[in-house]
């Protein structure tokens, strides 16, 4: 299996989009491209399962090292393993309904779609990446779309939203980029993922990398106090926009504190486990309780996606096998379901006109598939059993429970006690938007087109994927739980 296809295809199709003039070729391009991102994504998962089944237990699968810069050790050196599978397999899900979503763009159409597409080269990038040097150059590739998807295409306050994100993210990226530095000088001058595995690095100088890299990377994803700009990037972005700041961009920052901080400090990772834990249980529940208070669809998924990753977060910081497969998996479940969430909310604002809950009732009754896959996702969010959400918190729960110090059962109990609150505002918001009298101006509204169908579906499956038979993910994910984990115990 060629990793570099995940790059040369999403590569070819931004090319190529920026070449045609036709919207329609345009459209149908890079749906194409889309798709052959998902396609190589299943063939990518498959190769990796057989690889896997005979024995192959190597760290790192398809590995390629190409020299960049020798003198300063920098190289594409490339290689996955099953976490790193499922969040490419997550990014080609949302690329694909995320070019769908977009189908009726008419404003500066090549050049939404020639930044959606970068995006998702950014994403894989990152995600097969084994030098850090290179890792940092994806991670700035998938940064700089965001910027111009809302400064150009987004609606409100969208010159605001997007300096705002621009300079947060930017701010988080210094820290990892400092960070990186850190390790490259402490650490022999090698960016080398796998080598630097294999040092020891002094505790002093693991103390002072690691908060940089943690802090850096936990922007990406709303790590409590700096999400801030979630809510407004989210409100602001276009409907695709969102589905991939959520869906995916966030999911580089846990994946970054996972692989990057957790997996090469991991003696810092336990020291400061502590202030870790106390972060993410006050996202988890700071953000449940300000979702609550939102009265606009699009803000209360922004401060859900908060709640949400907090639960990433709170399982890494737990430090146990169980609770880092169960980031993993709300990683791959959030991203999923948040972009549905997403998407659904720009159905209905297209067709309405506005995402004020109390503007809206009855929507069942004339846009009865958009109004179903609203009643799914939010089931989803609030954790029902047969969809990812409840597979993904359990597993952080049991994860969690299993460290028997009083102060780890006090975060797990608080984090638990997130769900009732989250059952609250999905409840009311799908009762509120879905359920009652119809409004008048409403009556004539016209249900999901074929391509937003098709996009809600393919999210749903994944959806329903997990939820219903979550055993090929948890398989998938816990070999390389445990060489992260076998790393924090000394192994």
């Amino acid at each position: 299996m060629n990793l570099l296809l995940l790059i040369i295809i999403p590569l070819v199709t931004a090319v190529a989009v920026l070449l045609l003039r036709n919207k329609q070729q345009v459209r149908w391009i890079s749906f194409a491209g889309s798709v052959a991102q998902l396609v190589l994504a299943f063939t990518l998962f498959f190769a990796f399962r057989n690889e896997r089944t005979p024995g192959n237990t190597a760290q790192m699968l398809f590995e390629q090292n190409y020299a960049l810069f020798p003198s300063l050790h920098i190289s594409f050196h490339f290689g996955v393993d099953g976490i790193s599978v499922a969040m490419i397999m997550l990014t080609a899900f949302v690329v694909v309904a995320g070019v769908l979503v977009s189908w009726n763009i008419e404003k500066m159409t090549k050049e939404f779609y020639f930044l959606l597409i970068l995006l998702g080269l950014g994403a894989y990038g990152f995600f097969i990446s084994l030098d850090l040097f290179i890792l940092f150059f994806f991670l700035e590739i998938a940064v700089i779309p965001k910027y111009l998807l809302i400064g150009i295409w987004g609606s409100g306050k969208k010159e605001y939203s997007a300096n705002k994100l621009a300079l947060m993210l930017m701010g988080g990226s210094a820290l990892v980029l400092v960070g990186i530095l850190g390790l490259y000088f402490s650490a022999g001058h090698s960016f080398d993922l796998l080598n630097l595995s294999k040092l020891a690095i002094p505790i002093e100088k693991q103390r002072i990398i690691f908060p940089l890299l943690f802090v850096g990377f936990g922007v990406f994803a709303a790590l409590f106090p700096f999400h801030t700009w979630v809510p407004d990037g989210h409100s602001s972005a276009p409907t695709a926009g969102s589905m991939f700041l959520a869906g995916i961009s966030m999911k580089l920052g846990g994946y970054g504190c996972l692989r990057v901080a957790a997996y090469l400090m991991p003696d810092a990772a336990k020291e400061y486990s502590t202030i870790i834990i106390v972060l993410a249980s006050i996202a988890i529940l700071y953000g449940a309780f300000a979702t609550m208070m939102q009265k606009d669809l699009k803000y209360i998924n922004a401060y859900s996606s908060i709640s949400h990753c907090g639960f990433v977060l709170l399982g890494i910081g737990m430090l146990t096998k169980t609770a880092i497969t169960g980031a993993v998996m709300q990683m791959v479940s959030h991203g999923l379901m948040t972009a549905l969430f997403f998407a659904v909310i720009g159905m209905i604002y297209d067709r309405t006109h506005t995402r004020q809950v109390s503007e809206m009732g009855g929507l069942m009754k004339v846009i009865p598939f958009i109004s179903t896959a609203f009643f799914i996702v939010g089931l989803c969010s609030l954790g029902l059993p047969g969809f990812s959400g409840f597979v993904a918190e359990v597993t952080v729960f049991i994860g969690s429970w299993e460290k028997t110090n009083i102060f780890y059962r006090i975060a797990t109990i608080a984090a638990c006690m997130s769900i009732v609150v989250t059952s609250v505002y999905i409840l009311r918001a799908i009762g509120q938007t879905a359920m009652g009298p119809i409004r008048e101006n409403f009556s004539q509204l016209k249900d999901a087109t074929w391509n937003e169908k098709l996009a809600a579906v393919i999210l749903i499956i994944g959806i329903v994927a997990i939820g219903v038979a979550p055993f090929w993910l948890n398989d998938l994910l816990r070999p390389g739980a445990e060489i992260i984990m076998n790393k924090l115990i000394g192994k």
